[in-house]
């Protein structure tokens, strides 16, 4: 019998399920652990490239970049959760404890700019797993790609709950002047320790919003995102949240559903039965009523809003919400016209020698 699933200080998943590559007869040793929280791990992702392009009609960007893969935040209901399980590793306890980063992710995205036939558009940080977390603090991958992305003023967003970014401001706030960024803050609840379960190591709620009140005082156009909004446990916040993060200094507000891909079923169900036994049933509910049936659908235009009576009601509670704040509208374009392709090393150095 395995042993009960119980918090564990410090982070999100309760366990670490097997990934889905894994062969159905490998028992990993892990799959229940101790109540002790297991100690990070860093490790080189020695992928080739740093950009990432996608065609997804529910992105307002197509491409992006991810220092890091997994993030030490720990938020449980992460969608990236399951893209650990292509490293062989578990989308629970491993996605937030054994991290991977691109310690040459700076020169790649120099090179990556440098090609004759890249075409400029917005870059988006932060999609996938959070650029300032932790970790940031002592390696400054983020900043360092910040500091390429502002040498050939290239546009680029940042959407993050994390309040590192106010290390950066240096940077940020010159670029915010020339239409070259623009920040995402994330907030899912208002609820001090609802947040320290559902994200153990991301900056509190109010913490967040004074990071909100920081970047707009720098004159950084600052966009709320309300994500995920998780049925019968945060979608009574969503008015709320809106409010406080206008009062902060945000100008525009979205909001997706959550979403429970591959493995993030399990890892989140079993998050609920150990910190919300008593809505389990409810917030399981609610989503299969949101996706005929299924807790989760991958179609575009369905996994961020889902459809039927509910899911019309959350769109229409935030049209009207966003409506009266003046938040309905989206930030201002980002400036594509001031781009300049980096100088590698060892371009016209011919010419330019004595």
């Amino acid at each position: 019998m395995p042993r009960p699933l119980t918090a564990i200080k410090g982070r999100g998943a309760v366990h670490n399920p097997k990934g889905r590559f894994e062969a159905q007869s490998a028992e990993r040793e892990s799959e229940f652990v101790e109540t002790e929280s297991p100690q990070t791990v860093l490790a080189v992702d020695h992928s080739r490239t740093v950009l990432t392009f996608n065609r997804s009609p529910d992105l307002p960007f197509d491409r992006s970049i991810n220092p890091y893969r997994g993030c030490e935040h720990g938020c449980v209901y992460c969608y990236a959760r399951p893209s650990h399980a292509f490293l062989g590793l578990s989308p629970g306890l491993d996605f937030e404890t054994r991290l991977f980063h691109k310690p040459n992710a700076p020169e790649q995205l120099r090179r990556e700019l440098a090609r004759p036939g890249y075409r400029v558009a917005p870059i988006a940080f932060g999609v996938n797993t959070d650029a300032y977390q932790p970790v940031e603090r002592r390696l400054q991958l983020t900043r360092r790609l910040i500091e390429v992305l502002a040498e050939t003023r290239h546009p680029f967003m940042l959407i993050t709950k994390a309040t590192l970014i106010e290390r950066d401001l240096d940077l940020l706030a010159p670029l915010a002047a020339e239409e070259l960024v623009q920040v995402g803050i994330t907030l899912t609840t208002l609820d001090e320790d609802l947040s320290r379960r559902l994200e153990p190591r991301a900056a509190g709620p109010k913490r967040r919003l004074r990071t909100i009140q920081t970047l707009r005082e720098a004159g950084i156009p600052v966009t709320v995102s309300i994500s995920p909004v998780i049925p019968a446990l945060t979608d009574h916040e969503l008015e709320r949240i809106l409010d406080a993060a206008r009062e902060a200094g945000a100008v525009s507000g979205h909001y997706g559903l959550l979403r429970l891909p591959h493995e993030l079923t399990e890892v989140f169900t079993a998050w609920l039965q150990t910190h919300v036994p008593g809505r389990a049933e409810h917030v399981l509910s609610l989503l299969q009523q949101m996706h005929g049936g299924a807790v989760y659908r991958a179609e575009f235009g369905v996994r961020r809003r889902g459809t039927g009576a509910f899911a019309d009601l959350l769109a229409q509670r935030f049209r009207i919400a966003a409506r009266r704040l003046g938040m309905d509208a989206p930030l201002p374009p980002l400036d594509t016209t001031r781009f300049r392709p980096p100088h590698l090393a060892g371009q016209l150095d011919l010419f330019s020698a004595p």
